[in-house]
């Protein structure tokens, strides 16, 4: 379902009026967008980032939405929904922000992480 949301974005941004135009610029065959918007084939990661760099939509709320889009499971998938309004309705500059002042604060690596991830899951 997102993944075609992408796309769609992708397509006004560009000012595309065909999803030919998008394939051609991913450098793939036609028929793996007509894939992608029947949920036959799901977006990989670089072209999840790619179409979302080219809308100019943040790249983390992009990955998020194509891991919903990938899970089977309704419960599992309406969590990952969950983070990504989340983090949507913060406002990601502030939550990295605040991911950089935790690592400043923190000793480790792991720990700095694992409190990011606290933080941003609360």
């Amino acid at each position: 379902m997102y993944q075609n949301e992408l796309l769609d974005a992708y397509k006004k941004a560009q000012s595309y009026v065909q999803d030919k135009q998008i394939a051609m610029d991913m450098n793939i065959p036609q028929q793996r967008i007509t894939d992608f918007r029947k949920e036959r084939r799901h977006l990989s990661d670089s072209q999840a980032i790619f179409l979302a760099q080219g809308a100019n939509i943040e790249p983390e709320l992009a990955l998020l939405g194509c891991q919903a889009d990938r899970n089977e499971n309704p419960i599992i998938k309406s969590m990952w929904e969950s983070i990504a309004k989340k983090l949507n309705s913060h406002g990601l500059q502030r939550i990295s922000m605040a991911c950089g002042g935790l690592a400043m604060w923190v000793g480790t690596p792991k720990e700095a992480m694992a409190k990011c991830a606290l933080y941003i899951l609360c």
